[in-house]
């Protein structure tokens, strides 16, 4: 016969080992959710209760969780580095941090994992660490203390322009601080920065003119992004999202003209149409539906502009018969890279093409449409709050450029948090 007590020391570790795994598995789950095209903020918000869940288990467990944490950070994964952190900066234990920094150092991929844990715990709890990570004289202390004020919208102060004005600081912490600027609305800035939009590191280039125009001084940073956007790659995307919200409604219909023309360009043409949100490129979205490379994104565009859930409206369809995007399981396929599209519907051009001759009445061309609604900041803040993750990442920049002060708004902070500031 088993005593009680031999039963519990069995099982408990096991617990608390299915406690790491899964506050690490889920973690990996909402990096990929908080710019996905089906989560809404009530399902990141499920999600991070999910989470919360585990780490309070850990936290209950105390030392013996803590033993299972550091010995997963052994894998080098940002889920665990995640977790390991949260557990470290609640303690306030300087060498649980020390440990999860070492793998950090180690594993530079999982410094996002150990951002998301400090923008996790409540900011009250982070003042002592973070200032110390300021005060360092390693830059990725600074990069980390600078990350960690950025995600919770705090102004770290003068080191932030100490950081900007020195031309000697690493690429990694240089960056951090132009984009964090430029979240915080630092306008007081705007003239160092201005600076690094010449700079010959591509990284710093993007960053600079990105809060320049987050800051409102855009003739050269636009030059600057555009230059950038022409690149194919994620920096490249990064410009382009902006680019197209900062020009007039002139000069982007322009840009995406002269696009045209280039193969290569079409599914970037699609989304910039989404981010103009002119009714007038509806017919044409609805013509990229009937092309499987760009169906998923044209209902995209096409939601974005008009408000529909295609989904849900019943505007879906099968997919095509033996089309594959993204990997594929054949071993001689070398793309392995992620359909970026997996998660959106099917539209059907059909079905489109009849609710667009019954309601394209309430629509006018040469107006900008955000979500069904002309854009506006009272628009604005209805998507972040009902919206999928993919649109308000976008709608969150739309808000930006219209409010001088206030700052970018988190779309990837914990949910209940979000849904608290939305709330206010």
């Amino acid at each position: 016969m088993h005593t009680p007590g031999a039963i519990t020391k069995r099982i408990i570790p096991r617990i608390l080992e299915q406690h790491v795994e899964e506050a690490a598995f889920l973690w990996i789950l909402r990096d990929s959710a908080v710019g996905a095209p089906h989560y809404q903020l009530s399902d990141l918000a499920k999600l991070d209760s999910r989470i919360e869940a585990h780490l309070d288990g850990l936290r209950i467990g105390g030392a013996d969780a803590w033993r299972l944490c550091e010995e997963a950070l052994k894998l080098g994964e940002a889920g665990e580095v995640f977790a390991a952190g949260v557990l470290a900066l609640e303690s306030k234990d300087a060498n649980r941090l020390e440990r999860v920094l070492e793998t950090v150092a180690q594993f530079p991929e999982t410094l996002r994992g150990l951002v998301s844990a400090f923008g996790w715990v409540a900011p009250q709890r982070l003042a002592g660490t973070v200032k110390s990570y300021l005060t360092s004289q390693s830059p990725l202390l600074r990069q980390i203390g600078i990350a960690a004020c950025a995600v919770h919208r705090a102004d770290p102060g003068q080191i932030l322009a100490n950081i900007i004005a020195d031309d000697a600081a690493p690429v990694p912490l240089q960056t951090c601080a132009l984009r964090t600027a430029g979240q915080l609305k630092r306008r007081d800035l705007i003239d160092p920065i201005k600076g690094h939009q010449q700079a010959d590191d591509e990284t710093v280039k993007l960053w600079a003119a990105w809060s320049s125009v987050l800051l409102g001084d855009r003739k050269r940073a636009i030059e600057t992004l555009k230059s950038v956007a022409c690149n194919k790659s994620p920096l490249g995307q990064r410009a382009f999202d902006l680019l197209l919200r900062a020009m007039s409604p002139t000069d982007a219909h322009l840009w995406l003209r002269s696009l045209a023309q280039f193969p290569e360009w079409q599914r970037d043409l699609v989304v910039g149409v989404g981010i103009i949100g002119d009714p007038f490129y509806v017919p044409w979205l609805i013509k990229q539906m009937s092309i499987p490379e760009l169906s998923r994104v044209a209902g995209e565009a096409f939601s974005s502009i008009t408000g529909v859930d295609i989904a849900y409206e019943d505007l879906d369809d099968e997919p095509p018969q033996d089309f594959e995007a993204g990997s594929t399981e054949n071993p001689e396929d070398e793309d392995v890279a992620m359909d970026s599209d997996e998660d959106l519907p099917w539209p059907s051009p059909l079905k489109i093409v009849a609710w667009w001759d019954a309601n394209k009445e309430r629509f006018n061309q040469g107006v900008r449409y955000l979500s069904g609604m002309p854009i506006s900041e009272l628009q604005c803040k209805r998507v972040l709050t009902e919206g999928y993750q993919r649109q308000r990442k976008s709608t969150a920049l739309e808000l930006a450029l219209m409010q001088a002060e206030e700052p970018l708004f988190e779309v990837r902070a914990p949910g209940w948090r979000q849904q608290s500031w939305l709330s206010e």
